[in-house]
């Protein structure tokens, strides 16, 4: 028997599939083709993203004059009162003007959701309270709010204004 022996001419005949000039022209425009599509797709993307965001800005601020709007309605009643209250001469009008001003106020800040504290008889709790004085008398308990200076207001956790106390011990 003959041995086949492997010669340079033989190893290069590998079976392979012939690499024309036309194929790969052919795959260059495919490639073309879709680099092309791919790219109109991001371009696409990228303006949609960009749409996104300026409505969001738009809505962002609507939302804010919506807001904003809304609550300057709700105190215009307060200072319709204290115009009227100023047109009075008489000290108890006056005077009478200005307690219905102030009811207004408190039921116009709890239709926003702000709700006043430091009432004299609390704790003092330095997360609510600013203690502008001190004083030392055992007929008060530790930290016990002896007097409100000025009332603080907060809406929900967010403390709008620290009340201004007066503290005992």
């Amino acid at each position: 028997m003959k041995k086949e022996t492997n010669t340079p001419e033989t190893e290069n005949k590998t079976e392979t599939p012939e690499v024309t000039v036309e194929s790969l022209t052919a795959e260059v425009e495919a490639l073309k083709a879709e680099i092309k599509e791919l790219n109109d797709k991001y371009l696409r993307m990228a303006a949609e993203y960009d749409n996104f965001r300026r409505r969001s800005r738009e809505e962002k601020d609507a939302i804010y004059e919506t807001a904003l709007t809304d609550t300057v309605g709700e105190l215009l009643p307060i200072i319709d009162n204290l115009e009227r209250a100023a047109l009075y001469d008489d000290g108890e009008k006056v005077k009478e003007g200005l307690v219905m001003t102030a009811k207004s106020a408190i039921t116009v800040f709890g239709k926003l959701g702000v709700e006043d504290f430091g009432k004299a008889g609390e704790t003092f709790d330095p997360n609510m309270h600013n203690a502008v004085l001190h004083i030392d008398d055992e007929s008060f308990g530790e930290g016990e709010i002896v007097e409100v200076l000025q009332k603080g207001y907060k809406r929900g956790k967010r403390i709008i204004r620290f009340a201004m106390v007066k503290s005992a011990n």
